[in-house]
C-alpha cells in the first residue's frame, strides 16, 4: 500500500486500542455482501428467529479464522502467501487459479449488487448500467487511494449500513423472547441447508485472507500487537453478528411465511414491504443500508483481493517447499521461523503494493472484463468452476492455517492453543461439508 502508518509501539489501554481499530472492520465489512443479506433474510422469512444461534456461531467461527490470519502475519513476520508457498507449490497454484476465475465472475456479481439499490433509489438507468458506473467508480477510488483514507471511507460506510439496518430492526419491534429462544440450537424441519448457509456463508470470503495486508498497511508488526489484533477482529465480527441478527429480525418480522426466491431482488421486495407498512422513508433507509453493504463489499474486494494477487505474483516466483528453502549444504534450519527466513528473501512491502503493475492489472481484471457478463448469462462451465473453487477456498484457508500455526514456522507465543485448534478444526470441517454439499447440488 502506498503509505504505511507505522505505529512505534502497541497502544496500552482500552481507549487507545479502540482508536487503532480498522483492519478488522475492513475484513468483516468486505466479507458481508448482498448474498449474505439474502441468505439471512430468507432464513428469517422461513424460520423466524429460530436460527439465530447459527448466525452467532458463524460469527464466532469467522472470528477464529480471522484471528488465525492476523496471528500468522504478526508471529511469523511473513505474509499468508509466504506461508502457503512453504506448504508446497500445490497451495500457490490452487490459489492462483482460484483468484483469477473468482475475480472474473465476482466482479460482475459485485457490480450488479451495487447497481440494484442505485436503480431503486435513483432510477433513470438500467441496473447493468448503474453496475458499470459502480465498478468504474470503485476502480478509480481504489486506484488513487491511500490506506488511511480508504480505512476512514469504509468505516463511514460500515456505520451507515449498521445504523440503517439496526434501526429498521428496532422499527419492526422484534419479539425479544423469541430472540432469546433463537439462541438455543434447534433444527426446524428442512432447515439444515439454511443453517449451513448462515454458519458458513455470512462474512466468509476470500477477503478474510486480505486481513493481514491491511495490518501491514496499518504498521502492526510483531507479537506485541496480538492483543490489539484480537480486539480489532472482535469489534469487526461483533458488529457483523449484530448486523446479521438485525437482518434476521427484519426478514422474520416483514416476510415470515413468504417464499422469497429472487436472489438479490428479494431485498428490493423487502424494501417495498417496509415502505408500504411504515412509509417511503423506511424503504429509503433500508436501501441506503443495502447500498452501503454492497459498496463496502465491492471496495473491500477491489482493494484487498488485488493486494492478495499482487503478493501472489511475488510469491509464485520464489522457491517452493522446505527443500527449496534449505538445500544441500546451506546449513539452514528447515524449521526456522518464517520471520528469519523471509526478512531478506521475500520482500513484500506495503509501500509499493498499491502502485504496482499486478495490483492495477487485477483491479482492471475485476472491473472491465466482467462487464460483459452483465449483458449475458454466465456460461454454465464457468459458473460451475467458480462455484466449486469458491466453496473450496474456505476449507483451504482453515486447514492451511492449522498447518501453519502449529508449526515451528511461527514463534512460540504465536502458535495455536487448544481453543484456536478446536475452533479452526470445527470451521474447517464445516466448510468441507459445505463444499461437498455444493458439489452434490451442482451435479444433481
Amino acid at each position: 500500500m502506498s503509505t504505511e502508518t507505522t505505529v512505534a509501539s502497541p497502544p496500552i489501554g482500552f481507549g487507545a486500542k479502540i482508536k487503532q481499530v480498522g483492519p478488522g472492520l475492513l475484513a468483516a465489512a468486505a466479507g458481508v455482501g448482498s448474498g449474505d443479506l439474502v441468505a439471512t433474510m430468507v432464513a428469517g422469512a422461513r424460520y423466524g428467529t429460530a436460527l439465530l444461534w447459527a448466525a452467532v456461531l458463524g460469527a464466532v467461527l469467522k472470528l477464529a479464522l480471522a484471528e488465525g490470519v492476523g496471528r500468522w502475519h504478526l508471529a511469523s513476520g511473513a505474509t499468508l502467501l509466504d506461508g502457503w508457498r512453504r506448504l508446497g507449490r500445490w497451495a500457490t497454484v490452487f490459489f492462483g487459479v482460484y483468484i483469477v476465475i473468482w475475480g472474473f465472475v465476482y466482479g460482475a456479481t459485485a457490480m450488479s449488487a451495487v447497481g440494484l439499490p442505485l436503480n431503486a433509489l435513483f432510477g433513470g438507468l438500467d441496473v447493468r448500467y448503474w453496475a458499470m458506473i459502480a465498478g468504474l467508480v470503485g476502480l478509480g477510488l481504489v486506484w488513487i487511494q491511500r490506506y488511511h483514507i480508504f480505512e476512514k471511507l469504509i468505516t463511514v460506510l460500515v456505520l451507515i449500513k449498521f445504523v440503517s439496518v439496526v434501526s429498521v430492526a428496532v422499527l419492526v419491534a422484534p419479539d425479544l423472547s423469541g430472540l432469546a429462544s433463537g439462541l438455543v440450537p434447534q433444527l426446524p424441519e428442512g432447515s439444515v441447508i439454511y443453517v449451513l448457509g448462515l454458519v458458513g456463508g455470512v462474512g466468509g470470503t476470500i477477503t478474510m485472507a486480505a486481513y493481514g495486508y491491511w495490518m501491514i498497511a496499518k504498521g502492526w508488526k510483531g507479537t506485541g500487537w496480538l492483543s490489539m489484533m484480537r480486539l480489532d477482529n472482535a469489534v469487526g465480527y461483533v458488529m457483523t453478528a449484530i448486523f446479521v441478527i438485525a437482518m434476521l429480525v427484519v426478514g422474520s418480522a416483514m416476510l415470515l411465511g413468504q417464499d422469497i426466491t429472487k436472489g438479490d431482488e428479494g431485498l428490493l421486495i423487502l424494501g417495498n414491504e417496509l415502505g408500504s407498512r411504515y412509509g417511503d422513508w423506511a424503504r429509503i433507509l433500508f436501501l441506503c443500508g443495502f447500498l452501503a453493504v454492497t459498496t463496502t463489499s465491492l471496495l473491500g474486494v477491489w482493494n484487498g483481493v488485488s493486494l492478495l494477487f499482487t503478493d501472489w505474483t511475488r510469491a509464485i516466483r520464489l522457491p517452493h517447499g522446505r527443500a527449496a528453502e534449505v538445500g544441500p549444504g546451506t546449513g539452514a534450519d528447515p524449521e526456522r521461523p518464517v520471520a528469519e527466513a523471509t526478512a531478506s528473501e521475500t520482500g513484500y512491502t506495503a509501500t509499493a503494493a498499491e502502485r504496482s503493475t499486478p495490483f492495477r492489472a487485477y483491479l482492471i481484471w475485476l472491473t472491465i472484463p466482467p462487464m460483459g457478463l452483465l449483458f449475458f448469462d454466465s456460461p454454465f462451465a464457468l459458473t460451475l468452476v467458480y462455484g466449486v473453487l469458491g466453496a473450496a477456498f474456505m476449507p483451504f484457508l482453515g486447514i492451511t492455517l492449522i498447518m501453519l500455526l502449529n508449526s515451528k514456522r511461527v514463534t512460540g507465543d504465536g502458535r495455536s492453543g487448544w481453543l484456536s485448534n478446536v475452533l479452526l478444526g470445527v470451521a474447517s470441517g464445516l466448510f468441507v461439508v459445505l463444499l461437498v454439499t455444493d458439489i452434490v447440488n451442482r451435479i444433481s
